[in-house]
């Protein structure tokens, strides 16, 4: 290949035009490939196996042109472009059934010499050379399209056409096959098209995705922005629509890049027509339609009539997975195994009036009948689809519950949720379960939750129930207990919009102050909520690690209008291994919502252990004090102290909310006072003077030290008095009204 083929595009094709007899095919198709692996999406019947024949040669293009590496090919017979270095993995693999898969491999080696050989085929492929005696006729789905990718690949192209490559394929060969295309993408060696409607695996191996849409490429658009944009795959590609739908997509030219799609017009009242140009699929000996054929076969749509039957509606029909429309319970599971429990809750849940939405997150990649598919679920992941449906099994659950935690994140109408399962599927749902606001009815009924349930439900409201026996088909067991947690969730959820719709609007509310308490600042947190419980509505957080991820989970909910974090003791877990630890987010509720801020440094005098003999070795000699049997502390030192005011102080400084941070001079904790057995004025401004060097104060960010006690009245009244400006002006107290 000269210096003018290698800097000329691997394929060029400008103003294709392909007809079926009248039928207008492609319209104009404009293409550039230059290097590397490139995708070409669109629904079924856009063009896109048309496009790949006219190219191959099998189609005669009626206008335009096809260029390889600048070499006119238009019009060319296939074994000529072939023998050029186009190779073609059809649609449907076309192998020969008499011929073993290593006479397919020899057939194809010699057409072209290149680093492709048929040892390097079986090198890539082991499961060939296992089956290289077996007829084509005698190998799986997966086993047949890495033939026929395989025997593309003898040819040793320059330009590697691929129609479909995952179509019917388990997900197991889909992300091998992906993982292929990647590699070939890498070393440089050829150009790869690849057709495809898996939008994973579609935006996983091409940095830039073109659409087909009517004949036409109609844009060309970043993987990642179609991959993470559900409304534009839904619009151009008919994701998760009816199978009926039609829309509209109009002519609009090839846009590189392009920007935000235009938002759909206002719908009219009046009923719209939607015409189909070819009511019956075109063949190549096809006349035009007649006029009053189209007319026939058109659809009248209503777009003011808004149907109310929704809960009766069959089980059959999906439900498009949208962020909006009215509140649905959510049962959700793994519909590959446990199909007939979860449809049976969904069931027992809508006979209550309620409407539902059954949602799929198994990861074996089965098609089962659901409201929202694994599938639609699995696009949610930043990798799309073949991150979820991989072959390690753990790293596929993972995926999926990342996957699925997205997809919950966007809907705005979840009136409840529901899962049943064993470990696996309860490690699927309970991660989308803790994003969603506290108040709105979470229950997983497992099998594993009559053990520690605390990694599952974390901070959120979710209520778990054992399932006595396992998930695992209907018996007279599982029957009353999938029954009694199918009826509890509808109770919770008809309760909760019952009393939503039974509040007085025009009552103010007291706002909500989140407030964090540990046994040695239980005396400054009863005066606060003393001073403070006519005004606000006072919640108090034990500090024990899943108290302050409460309290932030409140926050991120927009429940609490203002945060007293008076005792901030889980730092020291965090960062000195003890037993109530902190998680690495502590404060990022916080520096998230800009929520107003009061805080201080309540027991970070010590760090938290079990029983004595349960601390660690390298802990042996400090100083120790028995709370209980079940609960030792250990007093922080002055290295330690400046180590946790810096961890905070960065913290604080993320904050840009209105920030007041307290240092009480006199102690931290009520084990912090003299004659009390931690009582170290020279640990205490250790941790004092680290967090003055690491805090940047500003005008809404202070750090405030007061020459008292944690726990005595002048302290709180510090506390208080910061808080109130912070909130605004509310209603006069009823003691200053009396």
């Amino acid at each position: 290949m000269n210096d003018a083929s290698r800097s000329a595009p691997a394929l060029e094709v400008r103003g294709l035009d392909v007809y079926y007899g009248h039928s207008h095919a492609l319209q104009g198709v404009d293409l550039r490939l230059d290097s590397g692996v490139f995708s070409l999406v669109g629904r079924n019947g856009m063009g896109k196996t048309t496009l790949c024949k006219a190219i191959m040669g099998l189609l005669r293009p009626s206008g335009g042109s096809v260029r390889l590496r600048g070499n006119d090919i238009t019009g060319l017979n296939p074994a000529r472009i072939a023998r050029l270095g186009v190779g073609y993995v059809p649609q449907g693999r076309r192998l020969w059934r008499s011929l073993s898969v290593d006479e397919h491999l020899r057939l194809a080696a010699g057409l072209r010499r290149g680093a492709w050989t048929v040892d390097r085929v079986y090198e890539t492929f082991p499961r060939l050379a296992e089956r290289r005696n077996n007829g084509g006729g005698q190998l799986s789905g997966g086993e047949q399209q890495m033939l026929a990718i395989s025997r593309a690949l003898l040819t040793n192209p320059q330009l590697l056409i691929m129609d479909e490559p995952t179509e019917g394929l388990a997900p197991v060969i889909v992300a091998q096959v992906e993982e292929m295309l990647i590699r070939l993408g890498q070393d440089g060696d050829m150009a790869v098209l690849v057709i495809e409607q898996n939008i994973g695996v579609a935006t996983a191996i091409s940095p830039r995705v073109a659409i087909m849409v009517n004949g036409r490429v109609n844009r060309i658009i970043d993987s990642g922005r179609l991959a993470a944009d559900r409304e534009l795959q839904q619009r151009l590609l008919g994701v998760g629509q009816h199978a009926g739908d039609e829309t509209d997509l109009g002519t609009e030219p090839v846009r590189d890049e392009p920007a935000r799609a235009a938002a759909p017009a206002t719908p009219r009242a009046a009923p719209v027509k939607v015409y189909v140009s070819n009511p019956v699929l075109p063949t190549r000996w096809s006349q035009p339609v007649p006029i009053a054929q189209i007319e026939a076969k058109a659809r009248t749509v209503s777009t003011s009539v808004t149907r109310l039957d929704e809960t009766g509606r069959s089980s059959r029909e999906r439900v498009p997975s949208v962020a909006s429309g009215p509140p649905a319970v959510i049962v959700v599971g793994t519909l590959d195994t446990k199909g007939e429990e979860l449809r049976f809750i969904r069931d027992l849940v809508a006979s209550h009036g309620l409407r539902t939405r059954l949602v799929d997150v198994s990861t074996s990649g089965r098609h089962t009948s659901c409201d929202v598919s694994a599938q639609e679920i699995a696009l949610n992941h930043p990798r799309g689809g073949s991150a979820v449906f991989g072959v390690d099994r753990g790293a596929s659950v993972t995926a999926m519950a990342d996957a699925f935690a997205r997809w919950l994140r966007r809907q705005d109408n979840v009136a409840g949720i529901i899962s049943a399962g064993g470990s696996g599927g309860t490690s699927l749902v309970a991660p989308g379960m803790r994003e969603l606001p506290v108040g709105v009815p979470k229950l997983i009924i497992s099998s594993v939750a009559s053990g520690d349930v605390g990694a599952y439900v974390g901070p959120a409201d979710i209520a778990m129930m054992y399932s006595v026996t396992d998930v695992q088909g209907l018996n007279s067991i599982s029957l009353m207990v999938l029954g009694n947690g199918a009826h509890a969730l509808a109770g919770m959820v008809t309760a909760r919009q019952q009393q939503s719709a039974a509040v007085d609007r025009t009552r103010p509310r007291r706002p909500a102050i989140g407030i964090t308490m540990f046994g040695v600042t239980t005396p400054a947190v009863q005066k606060i909520t003393a001073e403070l419980r006519d005004d606000y509505e006072c919640l108090v957080f034990h500090a024990t690690g899943v108290g302050g991820r409460s309290m932030e989970k409140l926050v991120e909910s927009g429940m609490l209008a203002g945060v007293i974090d008076l005792t901030t003791t889980e730092v020291c877990d965090l960062l000195m291994g003890g037993v109530f630890p902190a998680t690495e987010d502590r404060f990022g509720a916080i520096i998230r919502s800009r929520v107003p801020y009061v805080g201080s440094v309540g027991a970070l005098d010590m760090v938290n252990f079990g029983a004595p003999e349960t601390i660690p070795d390298r802990y042996r000699g400090r100083k120790f004090h028995v709370h209980n049997p079940q609960v030792t502390l250990m007093r922080t030192t002055a290295a330690e102290n400046a180590q946790i005011g810096r961890w905070i102080g960065e913290r604080l400084n993320r904050m840009d909310g209105p920030v007041r941070f307290f240092l009480p001079e006199k102690g931290v904790s009520a084990l912090d006072a003299p004659g009390q057995p931690f009582f170290d004025r020279e640990a205490d401004e250790a941790l004092f003077r680290s967090l003055e060097q690491t805090m940047r104060q500003t005008s809404n960010r202070r750090l405030i030290r007061v020459p008292h006690h944690i726990n005595d009245n002048e302290f709180v009244a510090a506390i208080i008095g910061a808080l109130r400006p912070m909130l605004g002006r509310l209603p006069a107290r009823r003691g200053q009204a009396r």
